[in-house]
């Protein structure tokens, strides 16, 4: 169970911060959604364009994390950075601390070349345009996506980390499936006080579990792929003492 729970906790980080994509993405899930007569239509461009851009995330992923298997082989650091971000990322949710903005600015240099462009995949006609508008915004800077990544990354694989940023898209997808008046009634709700501080306290508590983990509590901090400490500890190890004289 410990094995898969970055999965889970990927996905809950995905839902509970969900509330700030609404406001970076959910403009043009909308606009898709509406943009075509036909709700059939409509809902095979909106699914398309949440393909690509779960397609985005989880390429991040599998980048991020052969780029940290390479640098940093100890997860340790990671782990404590990611679990520092996600605490950095409750506090933007609940409008305690928006320090995480300037992340978003350095990400807007790599948008300056994207943005247009996903300009030139607008109006929208087809899925595949959909996929390649989504794939495009998937890159659109974003805090909360880069906390996801922090954590994808302490997962010390490529494989792993694209799994993790794979669930943290499935996670914001209730969200952004939303759209025209339902997305207004999902808006109004997540800008409720209470609610966004309950999504805040949830990203918080992964968060301070993450840094937990990384200290050494738990077993989430002993996973590292090395088993030299088990090797050397091991009773067998002793055996062959009892043939010497």
């Amino acid at each position: 169970m410990q094995e898969w729970g970055f999965l889970a906790a990927a996905l809950a980080i995905g839902f509970f911060g969900s509330s700030h994509c609404i406001g970076m993405c959910g403009g043009i899930s909308g606009a898709l959604g509406m943009a075509v007569p036909g709700r059939e239509t409509a809902w095979v461009q909106l699914g398309s364009y949440q393909l690509g851009r779960l397609g985005s995330y989880t390429l991040m992923g599998a980048l991020a994390g052969a780029l940290g298997a390479a640098v940093i082989p100890a997860l340790t650091p990671l782990r404590l950075a990611a679990g520092i971000m996600l605490i950095a990322m409750a506090l933007y949710v609940a409008g305690i601390w928006r320090g995480l903005v300037w992340l978003e600015k350095g990400g807007s240099y790599v948008w300056r070349y994207l943005q247009p462009l996903s300009a030139k995949l607008l109006p929208v006609h087809s899925a595949g345009q959909a996929v390649a508008l989504g794939s495009l915004w998937g890159w659109l800077p974003c805090g909360l996506v880069y906390s996801a990544l922090t954590f994808a990354l302490a997962q010390g694989s490529a494989g792993r980390s694209a799994m993790a940023m794979f669930a943290f898209g499935l996670g914001t997808l209730p969200a952004m499936l939303a759209t025209g008046a339902a997305a207004v009634q999902v808006r109004n709700l997540v800008q409720k006080p209470g609610v966004r501080l309950g999504f805040a306290a949830a990203i918080l508590l992964f968060g301070l579990w993450t840094i937990w983990g990384a200290l050494g509590h738990g077993g989430h901090g002993g996973h590292s792929g090395h088993g030299t400490v088990d090797a050397t500890e091991s009773p067998q190890s002793e055996e062959p003492e009892h043939h010497h004289h």
